[in-house]
């Protein structure tokens, strides 16, 4: 008997970013038959609130094709509960296992919004409905219970906390696999170090990532005279963050790039050019910008908190408060890793070394039903 390879339908309503480029790493790494249903990544809260129903009609219609499938993976940006009731009553039992990449419990808010608990309501029953659940970091993965917690004691004429134990208890930590080939494909051709240090930012442009304080620390260090240039990377919006702006200005002189990399290449290559990857985020659930980072030759300079902890040595983390002095005392060293050190702190969260765990998550949730589920493939996608 051949071994099982499960058929898994893959359901993303927040198709981009590091979502897409996720659901790419599990395809090409795992020996998996894969069919994806997808929604562009915008309006993240429409997702959460109606992607369920158009999903559902999507999967309906597949089981009306004779497709099989052995189970169901999504992100969060879906109300599991409601998918799995549609589902249900049009005769249709797949396994649903729930990828957390970011939590609604622990993501800080740009202002104190009374509607953002049906988001972590939607978080917490669709965890509940779901078979396997699986977090991109322990932070992700304890942040999320405990915010669980909090939420089943308001609960106070009902006694619901052991729910709180049952969703730890099918809950895993899966670290998501980084693809670094282009980027060790740029270093493999990257000069040496400039005469002034280059420090790197390539988060996305919004306020959870904190660049008021990671650009007014420049501001300060650059009127100090401290030399240093800056690549500032990572995705942006139509509204974005006005310190961007006063950035360009202040800083126009030091300044080598200043955007969006349009393509893979181009975003290595810059990279490449940096000494120091920064980070100043309130909320990080696990940290692949940095790791990208890392990966081309940057010394990360990160928060003591949030994911970074699972991710890098004390050496590289600076404290509450500390940031400016612990930047300002790598621009007076040669702070740039070795490709050696690179390659050790960044290697574990390649795809080669995550995948096998995956692959033995994905067959174990299609094993659930075993083969019984009622959509039958009559083509498949294995990516």
């Amino acid at each position: 008997m051949s071994e099982f390879r499960p058929h898994i339908l893959l359901l993303e309503p927040y198709y981009g970013g590091s979502h897409r480029a996720f659901l790419a790493g599990l395809q090409e790494n795992t020996d998996c038959r894969f069919t994806l249903l997808t929604l562009p990544a915008r309006k993240w809260k429409m997702r959460m609130q109606l992607a369920a129903p158009w999903l559902a009609q999507q999967i309906i219609t597949l089981a009306g094709q004779g497709r099989r499938f052995d189970a169901m993976l999504s992100s969060t940006f879906i109300d599991g509960a409601v998918l799995r009731s549609l589902l249900c009553r049009a005769g249709i039992h797949l396994p649903l296992a729930i990828y957390f990449h970011e939590n609604q419990f622990s993501y800080p808010g740009q202002v104190e919004d009374p509607g953002r608990n049906q988001f972590t309501a939607i978080n917490f029953n669709t965890a509940l409905v779901a078979d396997r659940l699986a977090f991109n970091s322990a932070y992700n993965r304890d942040t999320f219970l405990e915010g669980v917690r909090w939420y089943l004691k308001k609960a106070t004429d009902m006694d619901v906390r052991h729910l709180g134990a049952v969703l730890a208890e099918k809950s895993v930590v899966l670290h998501p696999g980084i693809d670094f080939s282009a980027i060790d494909r740029a270093a493999s051709r990257c000069g040496p170090p400039g005469p002034e240090p280059v420090i790197v930012w390539n988060h996305r442009w919004e306020h959870d990532k904190d660049p008021d304080t990671f650009f007014r620390v420049l501001f300060r260090l650059a009127d100090r005279g401290l030399a240093f240039r800056l690549i500032i990377l990572g995705q942006h919006f139509r509204r974005q963050p006005p310190i961007f702006a006063t950035a360009r200005q202040r800083l126009q002189d030091r300044l080598l790039h200043c955007g969006y990399a349009d393509n893979r290449e181009r975003y290595a290559a810059l990279l490449c050019k940096g000494d120091i990857v920064v980070s100043t985020a309130r909320h990080e659930f696990f940290g692949i910008s940095v790791l990208e980072g890392v990966r081309a030759g940057c010394r990360p300079l990160v928060p003591d908190r949030l994911a970074y902890r699972e991710l890098f040595p004390a050496r590289y983390r600076y404290r509450e408060g500390r940031f400016s002095a612990s930047l300002e005392k790598l621009l007076s060293s040669a702070p740039r890793l070795s490709r050696s050190t690179a390659m050790e702190l960044s290697e574990r969260f390649s795809w080669p070394m995550a995948a096998p765990a995956f692959q033995a998550w994905l067959t174990g949730i299609g094993r659930i039903h075993g083969n019984s589920s009622p959509l039958t493939p009559t083509t498949e996608t294995n990516r």
